[in-house]
């Protein structure tokens, strides 16, 4: 049975940055696997957390990001050095995770937010709203709502995750999500 959820059209400009995006991943495979430079494989992660979580607007640098993971005291809010602390133990645990599986999602956001949201690993089970200043700019959908929601996203996926390119799949499932 077809899905037709969620919608979407794919477009000639959605397809020419994806052959952009799979040309850049075949020159980047050229030059081997990061396996065999650990040194740049590590800063490409400590960049990768802390542009990740500046958008989240956490506060630490770039080199308090780097001291954090390699264990040395830092000043900061303690809710941004468990940030990164979170952050760093999800990229370790990335490999061990089906990405067609809502379990491995709530396993990932539990260690994500591991010590800063009470309920942590779990569906919200409140309201969310995005706001531009006063504005209120997103309603998210009722959080009764999200298990179904997040089940029929997830049936889709796994439904369709043979026919689309998985660039266009898990840009779908950011949008989404």
């Amino acid at each position: 049975m077809k899905i037709n959820y969620p919608p979407y059209t794919i477009t000639d400009k959605m397809l020419n940055y994806v052959s952009d995006i799979m040309k850049k991943i075949g020159e980047a495979n050229y030059f081997e696997s990061l396996n065999r430079y650990p040194e740049l494989r590590r800063k490409s992660r400590i960049k990768s957390i802390h542009s990740s979580l500046a958008i989240e607007n956490n506060q630490l640098s770039l080199f308090q990001v780097e001291d954090v993971i390699n264990g040395k005291p830092v000043i900061g809010e303690q809710k941004d050095i468990q940030e990164v602390k979170n952050a760093y133990e999800a990229y370790e645990q990335i490999d061990k995770v089906n990405p067609y599986s809502i379990e491995d999602l709530k396993k990932i956001h539990g260690i994500l937010t591991f010590l800063i949201e009470k309920d942590a690993g779990k569906f919200r089970n409140h309201g969310e709203a995005v706001y531009d200043g006063e504005v209120e700019i997103f309603i998210a959908p009722p959080h009764k709502l999200v298990p179904s929601l997040m089940n029929n996203l997830f049936d889709w996926m796994n439904e369709v995750k043979d026919t689309i390119n998985p660039l266009i799949l898990s840009s779908i499932f950011h949008y989404e999500i």
